[in-house]
């Protein structure tokens, strides 16, 4: 009897730590974001947090659901993305923390070099305004084209002034870059898609962006839970030393820790 009495106060216990824990649920894509969630998620428990990752595998649903107050924040987009999203949706949703920078490249299967563009190669960019203006951009940096503006974040092909070789644009879902390298000259992809794809940004990129990119990765939550303690937990979590040295060493250079 003594026996039992233990084991129904010992499920006692564990039910009322359990009806303590706060489910904290986060959307994201898969590469690197959900990775790195995951490996917090044993921290935030301690701290009586229940986190609940919901992967995503584009860059509309996570902000739509947010806004819809199906999930309490998400992590998986840069300011400018998340700028251009707000405008275009009439939301307002925040940006937090800056977790990462994915540097964005460019890939080919047909080229080993960006100068062995032939005159009508055909590049694959993003259909996102603010990831085309980043390919847009990076092609521009490194003499592939001329821009009106190299530091218009929103260039589109109407924005090319110098096309010396009549490259020819095609914009296509981000997710979808990777399995079109065989049907196109170049893909401009954001490393979170390499990376599933098998791809290494570090080897594999022809041109990649450098360590002063602006497009660092955020967390984004909404004006009502922005402030609330499960979120600063989140993004202390996030910030820690611990999370940094798992960002270098599982990525190497892939992605790299921004705070």
């Amino acid at each position: 009897m003594q026996r039992f009495k233990s084991l129904l106060i010992a499920a006692a216990g564990f039910a009322a730590l359990s009806a303590q824990a706060e489910k904290l649920t986060v959307a994201a894509t898969a590469v690197p974001h959900a990775e790195i969630l995951a490996f917090i998620k044993p921290t935030l428990a301690k701290q009586g947090v229940e986190l609940d990752v919901k992967v995503f595998t584009d860059y509309v649903q996570p902000n739509v659901q947010l806004a819809e107050k199906r999930v309490d924040a998400n992590y998986f987009q840069t300011k400018p993305y998340l700028s251009e999203f707000n405008k275009n949706r009439g939301t307002s949703l925040l940006p937090g923390l800056a977790v990462h920078l994915e540097p964005f490249g460019a890939y080919s299967k047909k080229v080993k070099s960006i100068t062995e563009l032939q005159e009508g190669a055909t590049i694959a960019i993003p259909n996102d305004p603010s990831n085309a203006g980043r390919a847009f951009i990076l092609l521009a940096k490194h003499k592939v084209i001329t821009l009106k503006n190299p530091t218009n974040i929103l260039s589109t092909a109407k924005d090319v002034i110098g096309n010396p070789k009549k490259l020819k644009f095609k914009e296509l879902e981000a997710a979808t870059l990777p399995r079109v390298l065989d049907q196109v000259d170049i893909a401009m992809i954001n490393a979170n898609y390499a990376l599933e794809a098998k791809l290494v940004p570090a080897k594999d990129a022809l041109v990649i962006e450098d360590a002063n990119s602006p497009y660092a990765n955020y967390v984004v939550t909404r004006a009502d839970n922005a402030n609330t303690p499960v979120i600063k937990k989140l993004t202390a979590a996030l910030s820690s030393p611990e999370v940094k040295k798992f960002i270098t060493d599982k990525y190497k250079g892939a992605v790299v820790a921004a705070f």
